[in-house]
């Protein structure tokens, strides 16, 4: 596995399945109130541009859990924020850090840190990407269903960067994957075309929400208006009004259909209040998972396990 997780795309299928076997390792570890601390001594640096409820958490109380440390930095309290150039930034905290997250807007200043750093750098979120969010969503799928090989995956709503991680997953790994967005919301064309040719499940994209959920393992939603979008909520809302994921949705998948959603959820919006808290819904075990999988992504990147196996 790279030093780095920048995207999805560059991890093959095993860096995923030893993701995956960490992550359940590490989770059952902490439910049995093991300690586990091979990170002792190990700092964590996290840059965020954009504010945060579970990837912070999921990685502060990760890498505390494993016996290291983190320290939140914002880019109004560095550097940075007064015209430290990127490659100064990076490689100045190489010393200092042993990983850093950065959430951020722009994927290429992402890719830029990572490249100018000697630690391994991971991508937190930015416009373009969201990876850890989707690991932990595999991670979940797998808890639920036994695997993800074979399932059918049902994307409804917005083509963001949880729509392109999602593609970028399913380039890689065996599963269906069907997108239904609104045409002038689709996801990034390069990702799109690249995953369409290269999946080994197969990938759509719908228009119609209905056609995408049909006989779906796992409806998937997101808020139709992302970080910095804010001011676009009014003009998106009845663009999207179709894409709402709710009962009657519902009926078009499977009947043993898991329903996910990353948070944080606009109720009434992209999901209802009944589908949300309803009996197909594994939200919240999706978001605990945020914090195994982000501690397994630190033992294998930041300990340099990189083929640990259990």
């Amino acid at each position: 596995m790279k030093k780095d997780l920048l995207n999805l795309y560059e991890l093959g299928r095993a860096d995923f399945e030893m993701i995956f076997r960490r992550s359940e390792a590490l989770k059952k570890m902490n439910k049995d109130e093991i300690s586990y601390t091979p990170l002792v001594g190990k700092t964590l640096g996290m840059i965020f541009d954009k504010s945060s409820t579970r990837t912070r958490l999921s990685f502060e109380v990760g890498i505390y859990q494993l016996g290291g440390m983190a320290t939140f930095l914002s880019r109004r309290d560095i550097q940075l924020g007064r015209g430290e150039t990127i490659p100064d930034t990076a490689r100045v905290m190489s010393r200092y850090l042993d990983g850093i997250v950065i959430r951020t807007f722009d994927q290429k200043w992402v890719e830029e840190f990572a490249l100018h750093a000697s630690i391994p750098v991971i991508n937190g979120l930015t416009d373009l990407l969201h990876p850890c969010q989707i690991l932990s969503d595999i991670f979940t799928i797998i808890e639920e269903k036994g695997t993800y090989e074979g399932l059918k995956v049902a994307y409804v709503g917005d083509g963001n960067n949880v729509a392109n991680s999602w593609i970028n997953a399913a380039a890689r790994l065996p599963f269906t994957l069907h997108l239904a967005c609104p045409e002038g919301y689709d996801p990034d064309d390069t990702i799109l075309q690249r995953g369409v040719a290269e999946s080994p499940g197969g990938i759509r994209l719908f228009r119609a929400p209905f056609d995408a959920v049909t006989d779906a393992d796992v409806i998937y939603t997101d808020v139709w208006a992302s970080m910095g979008q804010e001011d676009e909520r009014e003009e998106r809302a009845p663009v999207f009004m179709d894409y709402q994921v709710n009962e009657h949705l519902l009926t078009y998948g499977r009947q043993d259909a898991i329903v996910m959603h990353c948070l944080p959820a606009h109720r009434g919006e992209e999901i209802t209040d009944d589908v949300l808290d309803g009996s197909h819904s594994v939200v919240v075990d999706q978001a605990e998972n945020r914090l195994h999988v982000q501690k397994a992504l630190m033992e294998i990147l930041i300990g340099g396990q990189y083929n640990k196996d259990e």
